[in-house]
This record gives C-alpha cells, sequence and structure tokens, in this order.
C-alpha cells in the first residue's frame, strides 16, 4: 500500500474519503468483505485466476495484498467496521472456519464477529455455539455450497438465527451463474417459515433484483447488500432494470453497503460511485453506507 513516492494514490483511498467526507459521515460500513484462513483465501483467488465455473470470466483480483496490508488498506478507506465472509464447499469445514474467524475478530476488533455453517449433523451445535460466543453476522453461500437452504438440517439453525436476531449474509441469487438452489424459489419458501430472519441477500440478489425486492417489500427483515451491483463490471454482465429504481428508494433503510473486497476486478472507489450515479440522493448514500448497517448491529 503506497503512493509510489510520486504522490500517486495507486489505491484510491483519497477518492474513497472524500466520497464519505462530503456526506459527512463518521466513515463507511462495509457488511460484505472476505477475510479467511491464508491458503483458502489463496484458493479462492487461484480459482478466479482460472476463470472457473462459478465465474467463467475474466476476474482480475484489485486489492492481491497480505492481510495485514488489507486490514491497513480497508481503515485508511475510513472502513468503521467490516465482515470476514468465509463460507465451506463440503461439510466438516464450518466449524474449523468459525474457529479462525472468532479467533480473527479478537485481534481484529473493527471486524464484525462473522461464522458460517453447512448442512450436516452437529450444525445446529456450532451454529449456537458461534452464536454464545459473539458471532454478529453470519455467511451463508447456496452457490458454492450446492445446498438447498430448506433442507432440514438447517431448519433449527435458521430458527435459532432469527430468534437471537443475528443478520445472515445469504448468496442466493444465480449470479454470475446460476446453482442448483439459488434464485428467489428456495429463500422465499424459507421466508415462509421464518419471517422474522434477518436475511441479507448478497448482491442485490443479481441477476434476480426485482425477484429479490419483491421478497424484501414483503418481509420487513429482509435486507440487500449491494456487492457489486451497479458497478460496470456487473451492469456490462446483468444490468440493474430501469423500472425497479423506485424500489431503492423505497426500500432504502434495508440496503446495506457491500463490495467483495478484497475480490473485486475494480477499484474501491468505483461501487461508491456506482451508488452514487443511481442518483437516489445524499440521504439515501449516507443510510446505505452507515447508517443502515450502524442500526442493524447496533
Amino acid at each position: 500500500m503506497s503512493d509510489g513516492g510520486d504522490g500517486r494514490d495507486d489505491d484510491g483511498r483519497d477518492e474513497v474519503v472524500r466520497f464519505w467526507q462530503r456526506l459527512g459521515l463518521p466513515g463507511i460500513i462495509d457488511v460484505h468483505t472476505h477475510f479467511m484462513p491464508e491458503p483458502v483465501l489463496r484458493k479462492v483467488w487461484a480459482y478466479f485466476d482460472a476463470a472457473g465455473p462459478l465465474t467463467g470470466l475474466e476476474w482480475p483480483i484489485t486489492y492481491r495484498h497480505d492481510e495485514e496490508e488489507r486490514l491497513a488498506l480497508l481503515r485508511s478507506f475510513g472502513v468503521l467496521r467490516f465482515t470476514s465472509m468465509l463460507y465451506p464447499h463440503k461439510a466438516g469445514m464450518a466449524a474449523w472456519l468459525n474457529g479462525w474467524a472468532a479467533g480473527f475478530a479478537d485481534r481484529v476488533p473493527d471486524c464484525l464477529h462473522t461464522a458460517t455453517f453447512f448442512p450436516e449433523e452437529g450444525v445446529a451445535d456450532y451454529v449456537r455455539e458461534a452464536v454464545e460466543s459473539g458471532a454478529r453476522v453470519f455467511k451463508s453461500h447456496l452457490q458454492v455450497g450446492a445446498y438447498d437452504p430448506n433442507d432440514p438440517l438447517l431448519e433449527p439453525v435458521w430458527g435459532l438465527l432469527a430468534e437471537a436476531g443475528v443478520p445472515v449474509v445469504t448468496h442466493c441469487g444465480s449470479g454470475p451463474v446460476p446453482g442448483a438452489y439459488t434464485g428467489p424459489g428456495p429463500i422465499g419458501r424459507l421466508l415462509s417459515r421464518h419471517p422474522r430472519l434477518r436475511l441479507v441477500v448478497a448482491h442485490m440478489g443479481m441477476p434476480e433484483y426485482a425477484e429479490f425486492l419483491a421478497l424484501a417489500a414483503a418481509y420487513p427483515e429482509v435486507r440487500l447488500d449491494t456487492t457489486m451491483a451497479f458497478t460496470d463490471f456487473a451492469e456490462d454482465l446483468t444490468p440493474f432494470p430501469a423500472a425497479e429504481r423506485g424500489r431503492l428508494a423505497d426500500l432504502g433503510e434495508r440496503i446495506l453497503l457491500g463490495t467483495d473486497f478484497p475480490n473485486i476486478p475494480y477499484p474501491y472507489a468505483h461501487q461508491l460511485h456506482a451508488l452514487e450515479r443511481l442518483g437516489l440522493g445524499d440521504a439515501w448514500l449516507r443510510a446505505v453506507c452507515h447508517g443502515n448497517a450502524s442500526a442493524l448491529f447496533r
């Protein structure tokens, strides 16, 4: 993380800081950032580098730095709180990832203690343990994990999280490619049984934007994060429907800033400017970039 010695702001820090200072904010809260054990993160990066089948397109990692540099960079951006979104792709991983994430939150106090799960024997026990140890947010990745959110093994998990009021950031949209259990159908069935679940739809549910916005309108505890949505990268692939712009304003108190840092193919500031150019006003931006998450996580 350097300006190269010639005054250049290579990582776009000044641009990010100017954004939130203009809005009169103390900084921003990013609910969708990735920190995970380094060997796991390296495998994720290798997958992106190879344009794996869940992406299928060129996806350069903009912030391919070591952990300490990534933390320093987020803080220099003025990110006050962030998450360590991590997720298993098979049974037997989640409890181990949760142990790592608990230790990470202990040594990185500005990271919201994050946890995850997988449909397997014992899942309710380790999720309960994570909640009791202070987990503030969970990550569920239906595309990578290739599991049905309505799996009977997960029923006590959803009930526990709904009762505890702990948000679950869930990759349930069918972007960048559909999965067996992505799309609004499986999540809609889940919400019909657990209407108080604080489910945060990652990536605004792309490409099923309209359907997930409709679920948010129907269920007051459903929220959406902005991760990659509205950026040039996403608009080239799955443009947000202009007819839904009004719903963004109507649901403004339930939209949260997310970015996918560090695994993004463009500068961090581009996500912020993509939100700004929606033209929904400074009050909307202040809520999305700080106020809504601050209220959710108190």
